[in-house]
């Protein structure tokens, strides 16, 4: 059988139900207040109906969290008007009226995609232009007409913002602003802001770090920002064979001011309580929810600790994390394994198969790792979920261990190659019993290669949901928070040294002891 067709039985392995009858999956983005809302609404649903709740958080940005609610692999998240507006249904005409933004909003996606728009929190969390208040008095700064007459600004935009035409692009040609633009992580562009290096960020109304750092906002006097009414996003067929979900939500409806969303935020971001203990505490202090929820085991409360201490109390989610990375890593790689080395075997004897199943494996590497994964969670039976990112892995994966198959297989010697002819054995016999003795150093570093090059590509499968010890790393970058990130990190960084060294001595067992011998022999 052709090594190709071996990825049919073993992409059988990625199909499977995606969800359970009587569940319903909460999804959030990957920025706070995303995550606190979705607690919120989880929580609410936990404590009303009879659904069992699953978390998907962190899930990248708008377009990922979007597509996984087309798809069916959420089935609702908090959404904002003006980023519906704008980015999903790429309105570009100007409007302040909040309700003809909603209304059209939620025709459209009940016409286009079969999803309901509930009514809203009752709170607006538009976009800002904020500076320090000394650079503020400095240029003279209160508006971003103001802004307007200093070209050069240094502006440290978060990534989406870059690229939005609600953001960046369509902000510099409402009010004419010519920027150096650069795009960074938004937790850390307030840390660059406070430094010098960077004049401009973009904030939110909602934004915790407001009052942390007692920036300076710039009003937005021309009216370039639509508005942003935050509201919860629901699949229709969910809301039809679930209608208790409605019933439950709807007594967020206009409850939720901005204040209280400041306030959540920054509990969440500079107080460091966990999502689910700030989203707890807000629906206790309504009656909303009882105080027999278990809430605080979220994996996110972080307070003034040492990061020794820190660390140690979150050593069972971490060991949790540390099982899914291993899962992730090991199963792509077996995957890539199997059908890397068969497929080197073929090679060695087909040049044309060699150059095309190279040139295969080269382009899969080219594939920057989070549009891969975005992509992929497109396709049917991958979807959000550790599929697509065992799929991606073992893309990945399979370059370094099919380039050292073929290598090693081309490296034995022609005089022992020779001799294994004159005395009579087959070409099958010469491979089994002599090429591949010799190449199992060369073929074993690749997979040794490609299982390193996996553990730390698998931190990226946090972002569609996959779980893993990118977890953790992302969470502390959105928060700006080094002890979460050194808790995914450094298991990261321990399990791809581990993992080498095993394999190492796996490689030093089923290399020949001749090959053994002569290697020693070199090294000294």
């Amino acid at each position: 059988m052709s090594s190709l067709a071996l990825l049919v039985p073993l992409l059988a392995l990625f199909a499977g139900p995606q969800e359970t009858p009587g569940t319903v999956v909460v999804g959030s983005k990957s920025f706070p207040e995303s995550r606190v809302l979705a607690e919120v609404m989880a929580l609410l649903l936990e404590e009303h109906t009879d659904l069992v709740v699953e978390r998907r958080t962190n899930l990248g940005g708008t377009a990922i969290c979007h597509g996984a609610l087309v798809n069916g692999e959420i089935d609702l998240y908090a959404e904002y008007t003006g980023t519906a507006w704008a980015v999903v249904l790429g309105r570009s005409e100007k409007v302040t009226d909040p309700l003809r933004v909603f209304l059209d909003v939620r025709r459209a996606y009940r016409e286009r995609f079969e999803l309901a728009w509930l009514d809203p929190f009752g709170f607006e969390n538009t976009y800002r232009i904020a500076t320090t208040r000394e650079r503020a008095a400095e240029l003279g700064l209160a508006t971003l007409s103001d802004a307007a007459r200093h070209p050069g600004l240094v502006a440290g935009f978060s990534l989406e913002f870059l690229e939005r035409e609600d953001g960046a692009p369509g902000l510099a040609a409402h009010y004419g602003l010519e920027l150096d633009a650069r795009g960074m992580e938004h937790a850390l562009a307030y840390q660059a802001l406070l430094a010098g290096e960077v004049d401009l960020v973009d904030a939110y109304s909602t934004d915790g770090k407001l009052l942390r750092y007692d920036l300076a906002v710039l009003a937005d006097d021309r009216a370039f920002f639509p508005p942003y009414h935050a509201a919860p996003v629901v699949r229709a067929e969910l809301l039809a064979e679930h209608p208790e979900v409605a019933e439950v939500l709807a007594r967020l409806a206009f409850t939720l001011s901005v204040d209280d969303m400041v306030a959540l935020n920054h509990s969440v971001e500079v107080e460091g309580v966990g999502f689910r203990a700030a989203a707890h505490g807000l629906l206790l202090e309504r009656g909303l929810v009882g105080e027999a929820q278990s809430t605080l085991a979220d994996g996110t409360a972080r307070g003034d600790v040492s990061f020794l201490a820190f660390f140690i109390a979150r050593r069972g989610e971490t060991l949790h994390l540390l099982a899914e990375h291993v899962g992730l890593t090991l199963l792509s790689v077996l995957l890539a394994a199997l059908v890397a080395i068969p497929l080197g075997v073929l090679c060695a004897r087909r040049p044309h198969l060699e150059r095309l199943a190279l040139g295969f494996a080269g382009w899969a590497q080219t594939i920057p790792s989070l549009a891969l994964l975005a992509f992929l969670i497109a396709v049917p039976g991958l979807g959000l979920s550790w599929r697509s990112a065992v799929f991606a892995l073992f893309l990945y994966a399979l370059l370094p261990i099919l380039r050292n198959t073929v290598t090693g297989l081309g490296e034995a010697p022609p005089d022992v190659v020779d001799a294994a002819r004159g005395i009579g054995l087959t070409k099958h016999q010469i491979l089994v019993r002599v090429r591949l003795p010799l190449a199992v150093r060369t073929i074993l570093a690749g997979v040794r290669t490609a299982t390193v090059i996996s553990v730390g590509v698998a931190t990226l499968a946090a972002f569609i949901g996959a779980g893993g010890l990118g977890e953790p790393i992302i969470t502390g970058l959105t928060l700006n928070d080094t002890r979460l990130i050194l808790a995914g990190a450094l298991p990261a960084a321990l399990l791809a040294l581990v993992a080498d060294a095993l394999l190492g001595v796996l490689e030093r067992r089923l290399t020949p002891r001749g090959l053994r011998v002569r290697g020693a022999e070199d090294r000294t």
